[in-house]
């Protein structure tokens, strides 16, 4: 199948093989699509560049997403090479790891929540900013990346599930500002998977046997789910959706009790 047969796409956020992110790379590419990448700093340049070409491209560029500067200088050089985009997948979250332990109340402060929700949300909407006139008249799709701890609490997650309550929220907004120029705005919300980014929350591994336990498909997801799932999204099949957050979880979200079996 080519069901992005001659789409450009730029993927911001893949940090290794793991990656949620690399996850949505393999699928893209497997279904035709021509990609470029982004690298945080010079520490990950040659990772990505090695990962870029497992999927065919030698397009990378370096991108700090909490610098203005660095995001318009990723599609300066994109219309080097391009004479349009069709896609933007932002994989992007971070905060810092001593907010991600402990009673909210306790561990959040001002710097670490604006930190989050920089990194984590506004993030999303300064690449949309930066890459609308490259997307000009191709009814283009951009992709984020959520998460269930935006809408209900999890232990630990603290400040990020503000940040990815603020991402949602930017979805909607995004969907509908640019909606005008035909862009469709969709989130992927993801059950938890083993990434590195994911080793910062606490008691990960406790989570994924949880969300395994309770999920009606008793098993959690694994990349390559959630990267079909963002291939469907930037396809020409998903030209009537936008705005709306797609769980990709094993059906944990739609759970209040899990089986009764596993009760003493």
């Amino acid at each position: 199948m080519s069901l992005l047969k001659g789409k450009n796409i730029l993927i911001v956020g893949v940090a290794n093989k793991h990656s949620i992110a690399s996850g949505i790379a393999a699928s893209m590419a497997k279904h035709g699509a021509n990609l470029a990448f982004t690298y945080q700093n010079d520490r990950f340049k040659q990772k990505v560049e090695k990962l870029a070409e497992e999927w065919g491209s030698k397009t990378c560029f370096p991108c700090d997403v909490s610098k203005d500067e660095e995001i318009d200088q990723v599609f300066k050089e994109l219309k080097k090479d391009w004479d349009g985009l069709d896609c933007i997948v932002h994989a992007v979250g971070f905060a810092p790891s001593n907010e991600l332990d402990g009673n909210f109340v306790d561990v959040t402060t001002r710097e670490g929540f604006k930190i989050a929700h920089d990194i984590s949300a506004y993030s999303f909407v300064a690449l949309a900013k930066a890459g609308k006139d490259l997307m000009n008249e191709r009814n283009g799709s951009l992709i984020t990346l959520s998460y269930l701890g935006s809408q209900k609490t999890i232990p630990n997650y603290n400040v990020m599930g503000l940040a990815k309550a603020s991402l949602e929220a930017s979805v909607r907004f995004l969907a509908t500002s640019l909606g005008k120029e035909g862009h469709r705005v969709n989130a992927i919300s993801a059950g938890p998977i083993k990434t590195l980014a994911a080793s910062g929350v606490k008691n990960f591994r406790k989570m994924l046997s949880y969300n395994a336990n309770r999920a009606p498909l008793g098993r959690n997801v694994s990349t390559e789910e959630v990267g079909n799932a963002a291939t469907f999204l930037a396809s020409d099949l998903a030209s009537g959706i936008t705005g709306e957050i797609l769980y990709v979880d094993a059906g944990f979200n739609i759970t209040a009790m899990g089986s009764l079996e596993d009760s003493n």
